[in-house]
């Protein structure tokens, strides 16, 4: 974006694609490796960061290439040993620091797994904003990969004060990762300022080029005690909130190696703002990028009053205690019966060879290539429950695996154009476990995922069923298509 160009606070929100409710989201990662060089902000040194391609699951890592024995430091708020000036990991010793604006960009470009290789102790500043790093990494393209995103939902309130700094962040359930922020900086030049994020598909376009700023007053402070070697008036914005006399203004043209420099309308060298709310806009991109270090993208909204990465991190702490708490709670496809299913039991027969008392699933909620929800309801009145401990009346397991198997053939014969031509045999069932009883009156849900992509009528699928918020059953299942006029 043109360093001249001013953009309105109220800018026109760009329409993004939302993925459609019901259909699984999949994790990416990078398809090449592609490197960046710069300066240290507060070390002055020269690093590159070369981003290379991580597998599922992998997350965000750092390796400190130019340590012995290559140390690896997880993106993780439990590595965080500093956050002054800056947010900084540490872990058996290696440390990197300056890290919020490449992992907000990482946030911003919907990427899961990265491995990031520096061969210095902190992320190059660039011009102090994330959207360099975006620019990279569009450049070397994403790739989708196989198993589904994994999204921290946030279930209740959850808020965070520090009164010594008139600090309050708040969250609240969304369906979406959105964030205000409200900033006073007791400043007639940049007032009290609003930024918002309404998704993430938004970050490029609305906050990623927002670049990190100081005060004049800051500025003198870290220079005099040799804090910022890397400071340049390139990779920041320097707000004057007060005449400054000529002879400070000739010794930071010394400082930043330049002829001359000029302090008029608020900002050292006359810099143009790329928005007018452009410090509340960079400190929401803070955020995104100290919230990463949670572990996994957030479903929430974040208000934040005066946020800080003291406050950012010790917020992310609190996300990361609830997630800890969590992890162990799987949670079930939502069922609204209000809502008509994809496929009645009607609709499941034109699939399904199978009929009463043989059928076992009465509705399916959602279909998509790689993924399928079907729902049971268990009666009293099923046919094999006068045989099978009549006295306490239990779900027979082979029942329960065949009902997950007949929601995962729809999910196999849903990969042809006419279904009704072909069979579904199962060739391999394992680790599945029976986690908890079936009994009359209770709704199973099947959610069944795929393990691997269909090949040669080939499926290889995940399968869970709930019971509520408990899972009952799990199960791994393979199956294969065959035509009707060709089986055995």
């Amino acid at each position: 974006m043109p360093e001249n160009q001013i953009i309105a606070e109220a800018t026109p929100k760009t329409a993004v694609a939302k993925p459609a409710a019901g259909v699984p989201v999949f994790q990416t990662t990078i398809k090449d490796s592609i490197t960046i060089s710069g300066v240290g902000l507060h070390t002055g040194a020269s690093v590159n960061l070369t981003f290379r391609p991580a597998p599922e699951h992998h997350g965000y890592k750092f390796c400190r290439v130019d340590l012995p024995g290559k140390p690896v430091i997880d993106a993780d708020v439990d590595f965080v040993g500093d956050t002054e000036r800056g947010t900084t990991l540490v872990k058996d010793g290696a440390r990197v620091s300056t890290i919020e604006h490449v992992l907000a960009a990482l946030v911003g470009m919907e990427i899961d797994n990265a491995l990031m290789e520096v061969d210095g102790p902190e992320i190059p500043i660039l011009d102090g904003s994330s959207l360099p790093f975006i620019e990279l990494l569009e450049r070397v393209g994403i790739v989708e990969q196989s198993a589904e995103r994994k999204y921290f939902v946030l279930q209740e309130n959850l808020t965070y004060e520090d009164p010594s700094r008139k600090t309050e962040m708040l969250a609240v359930p969304s369906d979406e990762y959105r964030i205000t922020v409200m900033v006073d900086y007791n400043s007639d030049l940049l007032g009290t300022q609003h930024a918002s994020l309404y998704n993430v598909r938004e970050f490029k376009s609305e906050i990623a080029g927002c670049r990190t700023f100081v005060f004049l007053h800051e500025l003198e402070m870290l220079l005099q005690h040799n804090l910022i070697k890397g400071g340049d008036i390139n990779n920041a914005i320097v707000v004057v909130d007060k005449p400054i006399p000529q002879e400070k203004l000739d010794y930071l043209a010394g400082v930043f190696h330049k002829q001359n420099v000029k302090a008029e309308r608020g900002f050292l060298d006359n810099v143009k703002l790329r928005y007018i709310n452009e410090p509340a806009r960079h400190k929401l991109l803070d955020i995104v990028g100290d919230l990463a270090l949670v572990g996994a993208p957030i479903k929430g909204h974040i208000l934040a009053a005066r946020p800080g990465h003291v406050a950012n991190v010790a917020f992310a702490r609190q996300i990361k205690e609830i997630m800890k708490r969590e992890r162990f709670k799987e949670r079930p496809p939502k069922y609204d019966p209000n809502v008509p299913p994809m496929f009645d039991v009607n609709g499941i027969m034109k699939f399904l060879p199978h009929r009463a008392p043989f059928l076992f699933i009465d509705k399916i909620l959602e279909l998509s290539d790689r993924h399928v929800v079907g729902v049971k309801s268990v009666t009293m009145n099923e046919w094999f429950f006068p045989g099978h401990f009549p006295g306490a009346p239990v779900m027979p397991g082979v029942i329960q695996i065949e009902a997950m198997a007949q929601v995962g053939g729809i999910l196999v014969l849903n990969t042809v154009p006419d279904p009704e031509n072909y069979l579904t045999y199962f060739i391999k069932i394992d680790n599945t476990k029976f986690r908890d009883m079936v009994v009359p009156g209770d709704t199973l849900l099947f959610h069944l995922e795929l393990i691997s992509p269909i090949r040669r009528g080939i499926c290889h699928m995940r399968g869970k069923a709930f019971v509520g918020d408990k899972v009952v059953m799990e199960s791994e299942m393979m199956a294969q298509i065959v035509r009707r006029d060709k089986k055995k």
